[in-house]
């Protein structure tokens, strides 16, 4: 049996990575892919673990290892030198079981098969199958968003959330946005579960929360860069206190699913519809006061978008999603 061994950051996964891992796999029976992750970089060695264990969850030839490493006694470079590929090698040789063949990207790798005893193959060292590099995704990842691994699209989709209360035109603006950005939205729950705001009860309200949360961790793996997502949990916990005057609780995944960021807050100036699911037009408003309490009791920043009509307000929002993704912030 011959075992393989690929090293790298996968910082993060792209495709010249699996390109290097599927030709180690055809020269290989057992092939463990070790991700070298420094304690002083900006993602995480256990998030970059989980795109190998995603991207390669039906192939049992593949082993993820992550290794954690301290650069005091394992250096870090971006260079190929023989010096630091020894203390590698040596570091290795102790932690891993014997290795036949090491595939490289890179000339270290004809270093560390010496120092390792045993075969090195340079795969494809000027990148001209997947001309690209880690640190050009991480600097600009929309720019080189197709060279991304599945895996990883999630951890760098840019999560837009649509707020406001009732008829305010939430659902028509999220499904609106993403087709404008091409990509897919995450519409709200309530609908699914009540007929009428006034049938809610406090289980409603914890099943329409989870439901939405479970919704959004499955629409990011297929979202183009922005995924809108249409209300908050923060909006369901108003609901709660509104309705009930109660605290919701909801577990650690749901608080999770509902980091987002950017916020669009639709005003409760747009024209009043009764569709006859809605509260009437004056809870309408007392429940606007109770949203904008509870996002200011949590300090949560939103982007408040007005107007009586309804394309202004499309193009006030398109316009924030646009700036937010360009720079990082919104000043309109």
């Amino acid at each position: 049996m011959k075992t393989g061994l690929v090293i790298g950051k996968f910082m993060p996964l792209h495709k010249g990575h699996i390109a290097l891992i599927d030709f180690a796999l055809q020269q290989c029976d057992d092939l463990i892919v070790l991700v070298s992750a420094s304690y002083d970089e900006p993602i995480w060695g256990s998030q970059r673990l989980e795109w190998l264990k995603e991207t390669y969850k039906d192939n049992t030839k593949v082993r993820p290892w992550l290794l954690n490493y301290d650069e005091a006694v394992l250096p870090n470079t971006s260079v190929s030198s023989e010096g630091v590929s020894r203390i590698w090698a040596n570091y290795l040789q102790k932690h891993l079981p014997p290795i036949d063949v090491i595939f490289a990207s890179e000339p270290y790798g004809a270093y560390m098969g010496r120092f390792l005893n045993c075969e090195s193959v340079i795969f494809d060292e000027p990148r001209t199958m997947v001309p690209v590099s880690a640190t050009q995704i991480r600097e600009k990842p929309f720019a080189y968003w197709n060279f991304l691994a599945d895996a990883a699209k999630p951890y760098f989709t840019k999560k837009i959330c649509l707020l406001g209360t009732e008829s305010t035109g939430k659902t028509t603006m999220a499904k609106r946005l993403a087709h404008h950005f091409h990509t897919i939205d995450v519409p709200e729950m309530a609908r699914d579960i009540l007929e009428h705001t006034n049938e809610c009860t406090e289980a409603d309200l914890l099943q329409i929360a989870e439901l939405h949360a479970k919704a959004i961790n499955e629409q990011i793996k297929r979202a183009n860069k922005i995924l809108f997502v249409d209300t908050d949990v923060n909006i369901t916990r108003s609901y709660s206190r509104f309705l009930f005057d109660k605290e919701l609780q909801v577990p650690e995944w749901v608080e999770a699913a509902n980091h987002f960021d950017l916020y669009l807050y639709l005003d409760v100036d747009a024209p009043y519809v009764q569709d006859g699911t809605r509260l009437n037009e004056e809870d309408r408003v007392k429940l606007d006061e109770s949203h904008k309490r509870e996002l200011a009791e949590r300090d949560i920043k939103y982007v408040l978008i007005q107007g009586d009509d309804w394309d202004e307000r499309f193009e006030k929002a398109g316009k924030a999603a646009v700036q937010y993704i360009k720079t990082g912030s919104v000043n309109l």
